[in-house]
């Protein structure tokens, strides 16, 4: 449906606010999803956004404020007051409920929860809020059906229907005993056909996949890919139920963490968007651009303690280039592979036989891509040694660069750093020093400079 939001369909809207149309504003949004009505929101100016978004039905708007791009979000919760935002926070899941108020001022979030009529809904929000970003109790939401192993099927229908108007999705029906504690899953299946006779003790499946409150986002979402879970309970250290994670909440999380590697394998240190004011960008951005300059600054001077090489060799000076971008490369290949398969979880085996394994690998890319240089190097008929001296180096140097992209990210995860740092600039600048080093020195060796 997104793509059907058209300038044309954008063009409309504002002359509507223009015009004060409320009515006709609202039979032409009503039937919108949320998420089109927050693309709608996005491409509009704050005053015409926070005006159209005052419009709405707090259900509808409520679903849009979620969807809406928080650096938007923020600008239009900044031009509502603490009662307009608590009455949308009371349409929202507990989950969104605080997510939406983590992202508000501190002076501003007693304010509103002050202002929120669910005493219980305020309540559970703040409990939330007290978990550290990340984990499984950040990313849980309160509502969710559970019943206990006691009741008989009967009274178990009629709590669950009383229950099943507070979630919006019902994936699972917990089973708990009287303190509280989880003890397995109700299928539905097996409610339907039940006796009305049966106690749930005699129909629940006592096996259930759970974690832990203050386990990792990604172990969760590691979990729920597994297992192909569309929810997850959580639990606390004594195994009490506190809530429930839904796949979409995972979703998000990967989305966010996917981006994060991504910028820090591109060098960017800091979570910046493209709308970002230019020194938030720079703070980001010139931490591993200060490691480039040094990197490059570094090769420099390696190729100045060479500087007779290059005078009884020019060809030296022009395959350069390849060895440092043929190190860079690989380093990156090779710790792309390895971050992600730290992601995932599947990095498997022991170091000796990763590191054998790598250098198999490097050796046959090495002997090729060597090769291919010969061949050029004969082609142009340059000196014989020339092409050998490249040749052997860009093995070593793909061996080197190799291992360095391997076993740094494993290194770093080790000590508990992101190995998502590993990539891009780090490995790259490291890899032309290292590169460039190895290329001069074999040069030193077979040409006898």
């Amino acid at each position: 449906m997104a793509s059907e939001i058209t300038k044309e369909f954008i063009r409309q809207i504002e002359e509507l606010i223009s015009k004060k149309n409320d009515q006709a504003l609202i039979g032409l949004l009503s039937e919108e999803h949320p998420a089109d009505i927050a693309e709608v929101i996005d491409e509009l100016g704050l005053s015409d956004a926070t005006y159209l978004f005052k419009l709405l039905d707090s259900e509808l708007s409520a679903e849009a404020l979620l969807e809406i791009d928080e650096d938007d979000r923020e600008k239009i919760l900044k031009n509502l007051s603490a009662e307009e935002i608590a009455d949308e926070i009371d349409e929202l899941d507990t989950d969104d409920a605080a997510d939406i108020i983590s992202e508000l001022p501190e002076e501003r979030v007693t304010e509103v929860i002050s202002e929120i009529e669910d005493d219980d809904h305020a309540k559970d929000i703040v409990e939330l809020l007290r978990y550290d970003e990340g984990t499984a109790g950040s990313l849980m939401a309160k509502e969710l059906v559970k019943v206990k192993e006691t009741w008989m099927v009967p009274t178990c229908v009629r709590k669950m229907r009383s229950q099943a108007q507070e979630v919006r999705r019902v994936h699972s029906i917990y089973v708990i005993d009287k303190d509280e504690h989880l003890i397995g899953r109700l299928s539905l299946k097996d409610l339907l056909v039940a006796s009305a006779k049966d106690r749930i003790a005699n129909i629940y499946i006592p096996k259930v996949d759970s974690v832990h409150v203050n386990d990792k986002g990604e172990d969760v979402a590691r979990l729920m890919q597994k297992y192909d879970l569309e929810a997850i309970p959580v639990v606390d250290d004594d195994n009490v139920l506190i809530g429930r994670i839904t796949i979409d909440d995972i979703v998000d999380l990967i989305k966010e963490e996917a981006e994060k590697d991504y910028q820090m394998a591109a060098g960017i240190t800091e979570d910046i968007d493209a709308d970002d004011s230019i020194l938030d960008k720079t703070k980001a951005r010139l931490p591993w651009l200060i490691l480039g300059l040094v990197g490059g600054l570094a090769a420099a001077s390696i190729m100045g303690g060479f500087e007779d090489a290059l005078l009884n060799y020019p060809e030296l000076f022009f395959f350069t280039p390849l060895i440092a971008a043929m190190a860079g490369n690989v380093g990156v290949q090779s710790s792309a592979i390895i971050v992600q398969g730290l992601a995932n979880d599947n990095i498997k085996g022991s170091m000796v036989n990763r590191m054998f394994k790598e250098i198999g690998l490097s050796v046959i890319n090495g002997v090729i891509l060597a090769g291919m240089i010969f061949v050029f190097g004969f082609i142009l008929q340059y000196n014989i040694n020339i092409s050998i001296t490249i040749s052997i180096a860009l093995i070593l140097v793909i061996i080197l660069a190799s291992l360095i992209g391997t076993f740094v990210p494993l290194i770093l995860d080790k000590k508990g750093i992101d190995p998502a740092v590993a990539t891009g600039p780090f490995i790259t600048t490291s890899n032309d020093i290292f590169g460039i080093f190895i290329f001069f020195y074999i040069a030193k060796l077979i040409l006898g400079f």
